[in-house]
């Protein structure tokens, strides 16, 4: 019975890659890859290889020391024209090494002269697929060949489509033989897993279409089966067997064409009374459609490269006009034609906002714009390419004959502003060998069998437009920056001269703000410089050893303020400071303030970090303490050994002061310990002091960005 339900995903779910049988031409032995004895075999291994006894023993016991030692490889190995010692034929034998296993394949040999006709043959075919004029004598000559180095009653050159059915592209074959030339065959005859195992085993050969397998022997458990994906015997699903029955067909082959990894198509070569190929034969062919594949790819190459040169032309010129012009608007609308040339379409619009202007067949305004709504919406690239509009949830009302195809360049969403290329409906009329709308039945019991005819069957295909090539939609994108690049080269240019206004007062600001800052730096100079030389005559006049050394612990501090703002006022910057150049030079001139054996004792291990002014004070200020301290707690007012490290680290830099002195044996609660406290709080981070062994290290972590602050924690 046919049946409108069929699930044919069933076919893509059958496991073909382990059969648990070969075909009977051959013999298949399974080799432990640790201790190299026969676990498994498939064929009449007892008559054909003179032994009864194989199962367990060592696979030098069948093939002889020499040969086992060959084929028990970790590479792929084989012998030719093999004669194993209890045999009474020759074979030629290939081994297939896995993981823990490895498989053994023996069949009939080849003729030892057959190799001196093969090679010339070959190399006859190559030269014919580089002298081929273009494609379609390309795929000529190689049905041709292919029948000439495998003898089969007809070959054809089975090419995949984007929707996976299959074309036949050329065909060679005996007088009387059934022609399937240009007929196409559904994406079911070959489903997904065997499109899939082609790429992997290039070559497949079915000597006898009514064989009956051969087992397994002994048979493996169904939770561990036998993988022979990369075998040439592996034995054939049944539901191809039969369908190739159904074609009248006794024997066949296939070679894969593999371009780019990719399944491009396959060489089947049909028989109409049982035949195999040899091992050599199979190499050839192999090596044969590599050949051919690689033309394939040199030919649509050239041809993109040849595409894409005349759409470069077209680029650049209408690229000139644009410049050339002046509204971008009236400049394409003068050059529709141009535009439209370019791509090659029946029709082109330009839609700006409200306006819409058209040249060539195109469908109405209205359906124009409620197309441009439609893309508008769509979550697309710039360019949206179809060759069958009325299958991509397009408007129904606004797809016609006139549009069927569509190639859409976006160039401004919000307005919009869009140009669209349109091409005519191309009616197809596709000849398939037999319905594929029937392409499979379920026969008696539920068994699902492949369709049984291949008489020609017509299909007019409607609502398809020519297909946009990879190289048209890539001049499509290119034009839409090219486009938006004139564009914003020429608002650029207005802008830049309403900003040509604006320098000289810019100007005439920036050398007030330098006056100004100046004016502030050099007062407040005078004034610390003051207040230093106030507290220091102060101290000088003291009495009192404790109020001198308060006095002049503050000059010290007031000094070091001076040097923080002298060191950011000599910035570059307006707003932001290099902390490792400013950290750098302001511990150089804290050290021109005391002892000079201060200067061979401090390491710097500073790295950029770009900070905003205000927050560079505090850090210099937190770090003038910090010295402060170490010169007075952690040496008792002598040189010792300090480094001080800056960094960044996330969102935060770190600023570390470490000694190698008495130690922090106490909190401090003096000015210079509430003085820190209140920076770290306005920084928004942390201070904490840790045991140096020996000596502390003290390590200040703050946001960099001042928007990040939030809050903080004191010293600790």
């Amino acid at each position: 019975m046919n049946s409108p339900d069929l699930d044919l995903s069933a076919c893509d779910r059958e496991p073909i890659h382990i059969p648990g049988s070969i075909q009977p031409h051959g013999l298949l032995l399974v080799v432990d890859s640790g201790t190299g004895t026969v676990t498994h075999a498939a064929g009449d291994v007892e008559d054909r290889l003179g032994t009864a006894d194989w199962q367990g023993a060592p696979l030098q016991n069948l093939l002889g020391r020499d040969a086992a030692s060959a084929l028990l490889t970790p590479d792929p190995a084989s012998l030719r024209n093999f004669a194993p010692p209890r045999a009474g034929e020759a074979f030629d034998v290939r081994s297939l090494p896995g993981p823990h296993e490895t498989l053994i394949e023996l069949e009939p040999a080849a003729p030892a002269e057959q190799m001196a006709t093969l090679l010339p043959m070959l190399e006859e075919a190559a030269q014919k697929f580089e002298k081929a004029r273009d494609m379609a004598d390309l795929m000529a000559a190689a049905a041709r060949e292919f029948r000439r180095l495998t003898g089969f009653d007809r070959v054809m050159v089975y090419r995949f489509l984007d929707d996976d059915a299959g074309k036949v592209v050329a065909e060679d074959a005996a007088p009387g033989q059934h022609s399937y030339m240009n007929h196409h065959f559904p994406a079911s005859d070959i489903p997904a897993q065997a499109r899939d195992l082609y790429v992997r085993n290039l070559v497949r050969v079915i000597p006898d279409v009514r064989y009956r397998p051969a087992p397994l022997r002994p048979a493996r458990p169904a939770h561990d089966p036998l993988d022979m994906s990369d075998s040439s015997l592996r034995s054939v699903s049944p539901i191809h067997i039969q369908y190739l029955r159904n074609m009248e067909v006794a024997a066949s082959a296939s070679f894969s064409i593999v371009k780019e990894g990719i399944l491009w198509g396959l060489v089947a070569c049909h028989n109409s009374e049982p035949r195999g190929l040899t091992l050599d034969v199979r190499i050839g062919g192999r090596a044969l459609a590599a050949a051919l594949a690689r033309q394939i790819k040199s030919r649509n190459d050239t041809d993109a490269y040849r595409e894409r040169v005349r759409l470069r032309t077209f680029e650049d010129r209408i690229i000139e006009l644009l410049l050339r012009e002046g509204s971008l608007d009236s400049a394409l609308s003068k050059h529709l034609g141009e535009v439209r040339d370019m791509l090659a379409a029946d029709g082109v619009a330009v839609v700006r906002g409200d306006e819409v202007v058209t040249a060539g067949r195109c469908p109405t305004r209205d359906e124009i714009r409620m197309l441009v709504n439609w893309v508008g919406n769509s979550d697309t690239s710039p360019v949206l390419a179809t060759n069958e509009l009325s299958a991509s949830g397009a408007p129904p009302e606004a797809v016609s004959p006139l549009n069927a195809g569509m190639l859409a360049m976006t160039l401004s969403a919000s307005e919009p502003w869009m140009v669209l290329w349109f091409r005519a409906e191309a009616v197809e009329i596709v000849n398939w060998a037999g319905n594929p709308h029937k392409a499979a039945t379920i026969g008696a019991g539920g068994v699902l069998t492949p369709r049984a005819s291949f008489d020609a069957w017509s299909e007019t295909v409607r609502g398809k437009a020519q297909r946009w090539s990879v190289p048209e939609v890539e001049a499509a994108e290119r034009l839409a920056v090219a486009i938006q690049n004139v564009w914003q080269t020429r608002r650029i240019r207005e802008l830049n001269k309403e900003l040509l206004d604006l320098v000289e007062e810019k100007e005439r600001l920036l050398k007030q703000r330098e006056f100004l800052l100046g004016e502030v730096n050099h007062r407040v100079q005078n004034s610390l410089a003051l207040v230093s030389s106030f507290l220091s005559m102060q101290a000088r006049a003291s009495a009192d050893d404790a109020t001198r050394v308060a006095l002049e612990e503050a000059r010290r501090r007031i000094s070091a303020v001076s040097l923080v703002h002298r060191r950011l006022y000599g910035s570059d910057q307006v707003r932001t400071v290099d902390g490792a150049r400013y950290v750098d030079e302001l511990l150089n001139d804290l050290l021109s303030s005391i002892d000079d054996a201060w200067r061979a004792q401090i390491t710097r291990d500073l790295e950029p970090v770009l900070l905003p002014n205000d927050r560079a004070i505090s850090m210099g200020l937190i770090l003038t303490e910090l010295f402060i301290n170490a010169n007075k707690y952690a040496y008792a007012g002598g040189p010792g050994p300090l480094h001080v490290a800056l960094a960044e680290h996330g969102n935060n830099f770190r600023l570390t002061v470490a000694d190698h002195g008495q130690g922090r044996d106490s909190v401090r609660v003096g000015f210079g310990s509430r003085m820190i406290d209140a920076l770290v709080r306005q920084l928004g981070g942390t201070l904490e002091f840790g045991d140096n062994q020996p000596g502390t290290r003290a390590v200040l972590s703050a946001p960099i960005d001042v928007s990040q602050h939030s809050g903080g924690t004191p010293a600790r």
